[in-house]
C-alpha cells in the first residue's frame, strides 16, 4: 500500500493518544501532538515517557509536543481525536475558533456523551458542521500498540475514500487496519463493550471463573448488537474487530475490566475512580446504554445491571442474582 505522508494533529495525551503519536511518527508523517496541561506537555517533552498513562514507552525527540491548539492544528492534513468523549465537546468548541482548512478528523475515543447520548461523530458534527470525519476502533490495547506488538483495527466512514485514507495513514506490519463504511457500528462496538468488560472485571472480582466469563461475554455481545442494530449499525459490524474483537480484549485486560475487578472486591466506585488517573469510559458509558436503550425500548440487562451497581447502590451479588433468576427464554432472545 502507497501510503501518502500527511501532517497530522493528534490530539489527547492519554495513553492512546500517546501510542497514536509515537505510531504515526514511526511511520514518518509530520505529526504535531497536543495536550491539554501546558505543564503536563512540559513535563513529557523533558522526560519522553508519559509516566501517567503509557509508562515504559519511550517518545522519540524528534517527536513535536505542544499545547496550543493553534500550534497543533496549523497546516495540520488529518486530526486524530483521542480526547476521552466527556471532555471532547469542550475540545471541539476550541478547534472551531482555530482550524484552518478542511482537514479529516477521526475520531479515536470509544464512548458516549452522558448527557446527550449521542456518539463522538454525532458530537463532531453539531460542533464543527459539515467537516470529513471518520472512526477508529478495534481491539487496540495501547501498551501493545505502542511497543509494536501486532493488532488490528478498522477505520470507518460513510465515505469509503475516507477510511482508504486513514487505512494508507496507520496501517503497516505491526498495525493492520481494516476499513468499513459502517461508522454507527464501529463507534458503538467500541463504546457498548465497555460496560460489559465491566461486568466482566466484576466477575473476576467476585472470584467468578471461565463459564461465566464466556457466558456474559456471549450475552453482553448479543445486548450490543441489540442496541447498535436499532440505532443504525449493521449487525455484522458487531461480530468483527470492533464489537466482538473489541469485547473480548477488554474482558480480558484493561482498565474497564480492572475497574470492574475492584468493585467485585467490595471497593465503591469513588475509592476506584481516585486510586488512578485514567478515564474509564465505561462509567459514563454505561448510563448513556442504558438511556439509549430506554428511549428505543432495548432490552439491556447486562448493562441495566452494571449502571444500577456503579450510580444505584446495588451490590454485585444482588446484581448477579438479579440476572441469573430472571425468566427462561429461548437463547436468540
Amino acid at each position: 500500500m502507497i501510503r501518502r505522508k500527511e501532517a497530522i494533529a493528534v490530539l489527547g495525551d492519554g495513553g492512546w493518544g500517546t501510542t497514536l503519536a509515537i505510531h504515526l511518527h514511526r511511520l514518518g508523517h509530520r505529526v504535531a501532538w497536543w495536550g491539554a496541561f501546558p505543564e503536563y506537555v512540559a513535563f513529557l517533552a523533558r522526560r519522553r515517557q508519559n509516566v501517567k498513562f503509557l509508562p515504559g514507552v519511550r517518545i522519540p525527540k524528534s517527536l513535536r509536543l505542544t499545547s496550543e491548539l493553534t500550534d497543533a492544528l496549523e497546516a495540520a492534513t488529518l486530526v486524530v481525536l483521542a480526547i476521552p468523549s466527556q471532555y471532547l465537546r469542550g475540545v471541539l468548541r476550541q478547534i472551531k475558533r482555530v482550524v484552518g482548512a478542511r482537514p479529516l478528523f477521526l475520531s479515536a475515543a470509544k464512548g458516549l456523551e452522558q448527557r446527550s447520548l449521542k456518539r463522538m461523530s454525532q458530537v463532531i458534527a453539531e460542533e464543527l458542521g459539515p467537516v470529513l470525519v471518520a472512526v477508529l476502533s478495534g481491539p487496540n490495547i495501547a501498551s501493545e500498540i505502542a511497543r509494536g506488538h501486532p493488532a488490528s483495527s478498522v477505520a470507518a466512514s460513510r465515505d469509503p475514500a475516507l477510511a482508504v485514507r486513514v487505512q494508507a495513514a496507520l496501517m503497516d506490519e505491526r498495525l493492520r487496519i481494516y476499513t468499513s463504511t459502517d461508522p454507527i457500528g464501529v463507534e458503538l462496538g467500541g463504546a457498548l463493550k465497555n460496560p460489559v468488560a465491566i461486568a466482566a472485571g466484576i466477575g473476576d472480582g467476585l472470584g467468578f471463573g471461565s463459564n461465566a466469563k464466556a457466558a456474559l461475554i456471549t450475552r453482553g455481545m448479543v445486548e450490543m448488537a441489540r442496541l447498535g442494530t436499532a440505532l443504525g449499525g449493521a449487525a455484522h459490524t458487531f461480530w468483527g474487530l470492533s464489537g466482538l474483537g473489541d469485547l473480548v480484549t477488554t474482558c480480558l485486560s484493561g482498565r474497564n475490566r480492572w475497574l470492574g475487578e475492584q468493585l467485585g472486591q467490595g471497593k465503591s466506585l469513588t475509592q476506584v475512580l481516585a486510586s488512578t488517573p485514567m478515564v474509564i469510559e465505561g462509567v459514563a458509558t454505561a448510563k448513556a446504554a442504558v438511556g439509549l436503550g430506554r428511549r428505543h425500548r432495548v432490552e439491556l440487562p447486562i448493562i441495566e445491571q452494571v449502571d444500577a451497581i456503579l450510580f444505584h447502590g446495588r451490590s454485585p451479588r444482588s446484581a448477579l442474582q438479579h440476572l441469573m433468576r430472571r425468566a427462561g427464554k429461548a437463547e436468540s432472545a
